[in-house]
């Protein structure tokens, strides 16, 4: 009789977390870095024991502002509005409020499917590498709900909780050759360089190589130096003999497990509108925005006009200017 009840005690054990694992909500971008923009995916993998899910609510934790939902087809946004702990300050004004829970509703997601609800926020730079986040879900079914709100206490495991919610590991970005190499999250950005201009040039091109080592895609959607007005990434190529050059519509896609290069007479980045143009032997501060890692700061070295590359030395092919 004692083994029989350790027998279905054990089989109650896993039927709990069976239910639990069956009814799941991830946060699919799982790493963020201090005062970075921050690409919340939400991944509903499962209905509640076999209903469809029908509303899934996050809560957006002190820390993570300006909160901005993606809609979604089908289904109504509705957003919560409240004061932060503290000011956040984006780099040109100081707000005091903002979002602080998305909820999507309206729609049905099959228990069988999975789908993603999307938000774009900033990181608070207070936060210190090897944090978690936590961004409580409630997903709300046909029949039923499961609540992914429950928060680990100080030093207590996430994975004793039945629902926890889910987390998001705060990582920084690392240096890891002085300002040649930066590594944030699976990224990691390469020797960043840029030409020097001639005398009342109006654009700069500006190259890097990225590798991204982790299991999703990302994308480089933008670049900005404070030399320049603004900042896109273009492609250059030879099509029947004639050179083009255009705006690389959406941004430039890393894929999971590849490495991208920008560099002359491909990819590369195209600054424009120039107060000033970058000296030879120069580094130029700038920003790379991408849609998964969010904001990451380098350092172009700058080479000679007309240079193959970091290490100078003129080229003879067309240029950007």
């Amino acid at each position: 009789m004692k083994t029989s009840f350790r027998g279905a005690l054990g089989a109650a054990a896993l039927l709990a977390c069976s239910t639990s694992a069956f009814a799941h909500a991830v946060m699919a971008v799982r790493e963020a870095s201090p005062g970075a923009s921050y690409r919340g995916v939400v991944q509903v993998m499962h209905g509640c024991e076999g209903s469809p899910t029908v509303a899934v609510r996050v809560t957006i934790p002190d820390g993570v502002a300006g909160a901005r939902p993606m809609p979604k087809p089908g289904w109504t946004l509705s957003t919560v509005k409240g004061p932060y702990a503290r000011p956040y300050s984006n780099g040109h004004s100081e707000t005091a409020e903002g979002v602080k829970e998305i909820t999507w509703t309206g729609g049905s997601i099959p228990d069988d499917a999975f789908d993603e609800f999307t938000f774009q926020a900033q990181i608070a730079d207070s936060f210190e590498p090897g944090a978690v986040i936590r961004f409580p879900i409630v997903q709300t079914c046909a029949a039923g709900e499961s609540r992914w709100t429950e928060i680990p206490a100080a030093g207590q495991d996430a994975h004793a909780l039945r629902y926890p919610a889910p987390g998001v590991t705060v990582v920084a970005a690392v240096a890891t050759s002085g300002s040649d190499t930066i590594k944030v999250g699976a990224l990691t950005i390469a020797q960043p360089w840029m030409r020097a201009t001639p005398t009342g040039a109006a654009v700069a091109g500006g190259y890097v190589r990225i590798t991204n080592t982790g299991t999703t895609p990302d994308r480089l959607v933008a670049a900005s130096i404070p030399l320049a007005g603004r900042g896109e990434v273009h492609e250059m190529a030879n099509v029947n003999g004639v050179m083009t050059m255009n705006e690389v519509a959406g941004g430039l896609a890393i894929p999971a497990g590849g490495t991208v290069e920008l560099k002359p007479g491909g990819y590369h980045l195209m600054f424009m509108d120039l107060t000033s143009g970058p000296k030879a032997g120069e580094t130029v501060r700038g920003t790379l925005t991408f849609e998964k890692a969010g904001k990451v700061d380098v350092a172009f070295r700058v080479s000679p006009v007309g240079a193959p590359g970091p290490s100078g030395g003129a080229m003879s092919e067309h240029q950007h200017h």
